[in-house]
């Protein structure tokens, strides 16, 4: 039987209709006939019976269209655990951003659980920290494999992984949300520019190294395919067994409502999963949320608890401070002031962490642009300022994981949503940092075969995108060896993709599309540096600019 609250329509002095009595049903779940009512609290087919929830209040947002909807909340993360099915070699997707909005208490239940699920893949944006949230995943031994844009963070992970006891898969920021989001919605596979003509694309980056240190295992070559004179990347979608996902507030009937950038990838970890357990800071009864609030319908939640484990740590805390003055000086400033002459009244733009974010302090008075961090804020401010009452908030962090504000105006957004402005063409400018660029614009930002493993982050898919790149640099690394060169050495970011190089020593322009026959031309010179002290530094022939060379501006 049904049993549900049933209240007949009547007269009302508030709403002309209302609730003239209370009964409960008694015919069968399959026989009920009650119907909705909208949120005035009219029956929407006047005459027919309408169910509501008990015990909650009748008002205008608690009454619903049938009360048998079981609750979906768990009595703790061992249950929903257990409940899930997860057993060894699945695959796990897990939210998160850095150490913002990750689901701190299911990846501690899951760490701790003796003789738990073991030989898991996970798959995340990012690989977080040492000991704590996916870094304690990792350190007691329970993943085998770990697919991620950035794991420049965790020392213990990158020791792991060049000493064999892991398995990693790097993968561009904004194609593991596009691969979620596509399982969810039942599409096979997606095509993106990120990556394409790259060892990315083209096989070849270490997925396993022998305790030596010896690359065992190599990423095999994707599948491209030409559109429009474009190559793009086709990636599968990426269905995983189980996610877990973090919110700040959801209902027992699993409806979600994330907060600031600690939304990221969960909404799209939960449209992919296959069982769905969600975690929450703050649960209330079904009907206490208005339907336009909610972020990620209840539908995609298979499992729901109370975030029992919520530190909410800060990975790195910035804020204002009154009278200090940010050290602009030297080769560093030139770069920083010369960056900030990119802006135009209007742009929205993606500000790289390290120089290229510096170059938003020297933006024109009166000159308006909207910055975006794709971890999911347009309208990026500044760090908060304690003085004018301004407190560091876990939840509003930048791509380099830094606390900062929002500026009036701003919006949030998951992180699928934040790539398809990128990839869309919506962002008109994008500034980031490199360790290489070639006189025909490829770039190299994110590994050193052997030494360094940092991941491309969301840096292959705003270099593929129609924005306009530029990348800032020092001219020469320590010890005077060349990073402008004929051809990159180490595993390219994007092939063809850079607009403009900034250094400390001079400005190139990048005829990427070869429209004037390729190649770089010097535009501007630093005061004291000469051509010649160009051309010895640079590993690439270049033309230089017809008159005069402008000179950079001095910090």
């Amino acid at each position: 039987r049904c049993g549900g609250l049933i209240g007949s329509s009547a007269p009302s002095p508030q709403h002309g209709r209302g609730i003239a009595s209370l009964s409960l049903c008694n015919a069968t779940n399959s026989d009920c006939k009650a119907d909705t009512i909208d949120t005035n609290g009219y029956n929407l087919l006047h005459g027919y019976q309408y169910h509501i929830s008990s015990p909650v209040t009748v008002n205008r947002r608690s009454i619903h269209h049938h009360i048998s909807v079981p609750s979906k909340l768990c009595k703790d993360a061992s249950t929903a655990l257990q409940l899930s099915g997860l057993k060894s070699g699945d695959t796990i997707a897990v939210g998160g951003f850095g150490v913002g909005g990750i689901p701190e208490t299911l990846l501690n239940t899951l760490s701790a659980w003796e003789n738990g699920p073991s030989d898991l893949t996970v798959a995340s944006l990012t690989a977080g920290v040492d000991g704590f949230g996916l870094g304690k995943l990792f350190e007691c031994g329970k993943v085998k494999r770990m697919i991620a844009s950035y794991v420049g963070e965790n020392k213990n992970f990158e020791r792991m992984f060049f000493t064999g006891e892991l398995e990693v898969e790097l993968v561009p920021q904004g194609t593991i949300a596009a691969r979620l989001r596509a399982a969810g919605a039942g599409m096979p596979a997606i095509f993106t520019p990120a990556g394409a003509g790259t060892m990315y694309a083209n096989g070849g980056l270490p997925l396993k190294h022998a305790p030596d240190g010896s690359v065992t295992l190599h990423t095999q070559p994707r599948p491209t395919q030409m559109f429009d004179g474009k190559e793009y990347v086709m990636e599968y979608a990426l269905r995983p067994d189980v996610s877990f996902v973090k919110a700040y507030k959801a209902d027992t009937r699993g409806n979600l409502v994330f907060r600031g950038t600690s939304s990221n990838a969960n909404p799209d970890c939960a449209v992919a999963g296959k069982v769905v357990i969600a975690e929450a800071e703050i649960i209330v009864e079904a009907g206490e949320l208005d339907p336009d609030e909610i972020h990620l319908s209840g539908l995609y939640v298979d499992h729901l608890i109370h975030a029992a484990d919520n530190e909410k740590r800060i990975e790195r805390l910035r804020e204002t401070t009154a009278g200090k003055v940010m050290d602009f000086s030297g080769g560093r400033g030139r770069i920083v002031k010369r960056a900030a002459k990119e802006f135009r009244d209007g742009m929205y733009v993606n500000l790289g962490i390290g120089i290229p974010t510096m170059a938003s302090s020297f933006i024109p008075e009166g000159m308006h642009i909207e910055l975006q961090a794709e971890n999911g804020l347009m309208g990026l401010g500044p760090y908060p300022d304690p003085s004018l009452g301004q407190t560091a908030d876990p939840d509003y962090i930048n791509a380099g994981k830094e606390t900062v504000t929002a500026v009036p105006g701003a919006s949030t957004f998951h992180s699928s949503e934040s790539f398809n402005m990128i990839r869309g063409g919506h962002m008109d400018l994008t500034i980031l940092g490199g360790m290489q660029c070639s006189s025909s614009g490829d770039l190299a930002s994110f590994f050193i075969p052997g030494k360094l493993l940092k991941g491309m982050g969301g840096a292959m898919d705003l270099v593929s995108s129609p924005s306009t790149v530029v990348v800032t640099m020092e001219h020469t690394a320590k010890g005077g060896a060349h990073k402008i060169l004929e051809e990159c050495t180490l595993p390219l970011t994007g092939k063809g993709v850079v607009d403009r190089i900034i250094t400390d020593m001079c400005v190139f322009d990048c005829d990427k599309r070869g429209l004037k026959n390729g190649g770089l031309t010097l535009i501007e010179i630093a005061q004291g540096i000469t051509v010649d002290d160009v051309r010895a530094a640079t590993s690439c022939s270049f033309d230089v600019v017809e008159g005069d060379i402008p000179l950079m501006e001095e910090p």
